[in-house]
């Protein structure tokens, strides 16, 4: 079965980090583009960050550039969303998703093929 798994979210104080993780099951992710959306109560699900199955191309929404980097570990099957700085406005189940082409985007939820469940961050005093 095909699946992908996010881990790493948790409650974090403003100005903290967190780092998530996106496992792929039953498929390796080295030839899949894959995209780190979010989705606040009662907003629309966004797109945050997106890195090609090359790993040589990324992209950020405008909202987390220099504060977040994605990355990729093909010996573990996993990508990273490392966020730092945090701030209340980062909160919000966050699901990573993959798509079978080395493009990614974030502009695009229907892109992607494949969905996690989702991870929670919460971003709060």
């Amino acid at each position: 079965q095909l699946q992908l798994v996010e881990s790493g979210g948790g409650l974090v104080q403003p100005g903290g980090s967190l780092r998530l993780s996106c496992t792929a099951s039953g498929f390796t992710l080295d030839y899949h583009a894959i995209g780190w959306f979010r989705q606040a109560p009662g907003k629309e699900r966004e797109g945050v960050s997106c890195i090609s199955s090359s790993g040589i191309t990324s992209s950020y929404a405008d909202s987390v550039k220099g504060r977040f980097t994605i990355s990729r570990d093909s010996a573990k099957n996993t990508v990273y969303l490392q966020m730092n700085s945090l701030k209340p406005e980062d909160t919000a189940v966050y699901y990573c998703a993959a798509e079978g082409n080395n493009l990614c985007t974030i502009y695009s939820k229907t892109y992607y093929s494949l969905w996690g469940q989702g991870t929670q961050v919460t971003v709060s005093s």
